[in-house]
């Protein structure tokens, strides 16, 4: 048998032993919280700025747009607060070709939307999803250069600077 004090000993062991294992266990769910809030910032945010430059840099000119109806029905581009952005492209042969980045739900969930337009100027679907973690993008020009604004689902803010409107 044991003596009341080796039970007392082994019970108190335990007790530490497991208060230890719930100590670790609770900083880790804090470090997978914090983790899992700036998975926009180190997961999205570089991919999206890879793309917007490469998009955006090969680009000869641009117009923005309040949102893809304001597109399609030929509305005048806006300067500021648009949610749609026209790209047009020069072709070796000399012709254009156009695509659309926008912020928007095409009925796939919200999201930022690369869209192809055909030769014959019909916007097509969403081609690919550039991200669907932003709450926000918005597009405008500041002096000429393109800006974009993109708020990610911790309401963490990422501004993308482009290149001159020709």
């Amino acid at each position: 048998g044991y003596t009341l004090i080796e039970l007392t000993v082994a019970m108190s062991t335990g007790i530490a032993v497991a208060a230890l294992v719930l100590m670790l266990l609770n900083q880790q769910i804090a470090f997978l919280r914090i983790f899992h809030a700036q998975k926009f910032l180190i997961s999205d945010a570089p991919m999206l700025n890879n793309h917007m430059s490469k998009i955006v840099g090969a680009a000869e000119s641009f117009r923005l747009y309040r949102n893809v109806s304001d597109l399609v029905n030929g509305s005048p581009p806006v300067m500021a607060d648009a949610s749609v952005l026209m790209l047009r492209f020069r072709e070796p042969n000399g012709t254009y070709r156009a695509s659309v980045i926008s912020f928007e739900n095409p009925g796939t969930g919200q999201g930022l939307y690369y869209r192809m337009v055909n030769s014959s100027g019909v916007l097509g679907s969403p081609t690919w999803a550039l991200s669907k973690r932003p709450a926000n993008v918005v597009f405008s020009i500041e002096q000429g250069i393109l800006r974009a604004r993109i708020t990610g689902p911790a309401g963490e803010e990422l501004i993308y600077s482009g290149s001159m409107q020709l």
